[in-house]
């Protein structure tokens, strides 16, 4: 192994040449992880998905018992179909486990790294790519989350907010302090359909991501939103974005929030937006939990999430004839066909729409002066 190997990931740079090892099947195995640990943060991927990628390499490992110059294609199968049958994962995270096996292969196998040549020397046999077009998932269609979810309909959206308020002054008339977080909720719930954020989005606003929209005075200092921590790419840094105010009652409830409810809670003096009871901010935990209380509550369908939220946000401004491009800039899509899918225009829109085609046809047939 010459100089010219001693790129980030390198073996050279992870194991001395000819030094015996105590454990050599298992320190090797972890060099090569540190390698490509070293080589994935040398493209600047975050450090977050470095660590899930390696996550995932090591669950491989087990499951397959065995380790990099051990491995074979048919423990990629065994392993997808178990995660398919026993363990429920869907669609998309079998195909992003596969690809961090298939990347972790593609970097032990890669001559730049001198791995193959390393295990060649210690253990006689050396790894190859294990996962393959022919047994591995493919993306085929850019829709793949589960049929079951899907947006709320305006009738069902109503009454979830009307029983998130009904908390609040059930909870308050009984002389509690537990109305503060109940508001903060319905407040929540609210500023997340209001701008069509995730759920991580909304968790994460501070109180100074609100500014005013020079083109929309009637919003006052809540006429836009900046999302600084929106979905990121694959190992790419939170994607930012603007979201404008579209509707009137949104600037009221975030005003009300933050000036005469907020200021009571335990830790407001923390910039985050939404204080939790027992820290500066709400956990991920809490908004599904208390989701997922008021929907059954109320007797809603399960299928309903936090994100259906932003499936009903998308779906009502179509239905209100908000321009398609405008409604796929405001959610942070780089695609319009990725809004399309999260469309979920309602039959009633639909009916409204075809009555309208039916009715110009009609009256074009029977304009006066018209020849057949």
């Amino acid at each position: 192994m010459g100089g010219d190997t001693l790129v980030p990931g390198s073996a050279r740079l992870h194991l001395v040449d000819g030094l015996p090892l105590l454990r050599p099947e298992e320190q090797v195995f972890e060099a090569m992880l540190a390698g490509w640990r070293n080589q994935q943060l040398a493209r600047n991927l975050s450090f977050g998905y470095v660590s899930d990628q390696e996550r995932t390499v090591r669950a491989f490992a087990r499951h397959a018992d065995g380790l990099p110059w051990e491995w074979a294609p048919q423990h990629v199968e065994e392993w997808s179909v178990d995660l398919r049958s026993v363990r429920g994962c869907a669609r998309s995270t079998v195909r992003n486990y596969q690809g961090a096996v298939r990347q972790f292969c593609d970097f032990v196998t890669s001559p730049a790294y001198s791995w193959a040549e390393e295990c060649l020397l210690r253990f006689g046999t050396h790894p190859v790519q294990v996962v393959h077009d022919w047994n591995a998932a493919v993306h085929a269609d850019e829709g793949e989350g589960e049929p079951e979810r899907r947006a709320f309909t305006r009738p069902e959206l109503e009454a979830f907010f009307e029983y998130a308020d009904e908390q609040v002054v059930r909870v308050r008339g009984k002389g509690r302090k537990g109305w503060l977080p109940a508001f903060r909720d319905a407040a929540l719930f609210k500023t997340a359909y209001g701008y069509g954020l995730r759920r991580n989005e909304t968790r994460m606003l501070d109180e100074v991501d609100f500014g005013p929209n020079p083109h929309g005075r009637e919003f006052g200092d809540y006429g836009t939103l900046m999302v600084r921590h929106g979905k990121a790419k694959k190992g790419s840094p939170p994607k930012r974005r603007s979201v404008l105010t579209v509707w009137q009652w949104t600037p009221v409830v975030i005003e009300e929030w933050v000036t005469e409810v907020r200021p009571g809670m335990r830790h407001a003096h923390g910039p985050a937006l939404w204080p939790s009871e027992r820290g500066l901010r709400i956990g991920l935990q809490r908004l599904d939990s208390r989701f997922a209380a008021y929907r059954d509550a109320l007797g809603l369908n399960p299928a309903l999430e936090f994100h259906s939220l932003r499936r009903s946000y998308i779906t009502h401004l179509i239905e209100d004839g908000y321009d398609p491009l405008f409604v796929q800039q405001q959610v942070g899509h780089e695609y319009a066909s990725t809004t399309a899918i999260y469309t979920c225009v309602s039959s009633d829109f639909r009916t409204r729409t075809l009555r309208r085609a039916l009715d110009a046809t009609v009256e074009a047939a029977m304009r006066p002066g018209r020849t057949s």
